[in-house]
């Protein structure tokens, strides 16, 4: 499974996502979105490595209130779904 997150993560795309989270209704700002890609590809290995130790609520001041609502409303919903397989 690593490798095959790991291989996505090197393709991963700014435009994808921003058009991940318009499909869940969020809409971001330029700032939100370049601090969420930005953060993704450069932290995704230590969020799989120990995802309960990853806490949301600290990148709460990087979005506005709406949004990291819905940001951690996505979050959990995924990890909940998937966090059997990390």
């Amino acid at each position: 499974m690593y490798n095959i997150i790991e291989r996505y993560m090197n393709i991963l795309k700014k435009e994808d996502v921003d058009n991940f989270a318009k499909s869940k209704n969020t809409y971001l700002s330029s700032e939100e979105l370049d601090f969420t890609y930005n953060f993704l590809k450069k932290n995704w290995q230590d969020i799989l490595k120990n995802p309960n130790a990853f806490d949301i609520n600290r990148y709460k001041n990087n979005f506005n209130s709406e949004n990291f609502i819905k940001v951690k409303k996505i979050f959990e919903e995924y990890y909940r779904k998937f966090k059997n397989f990390l």
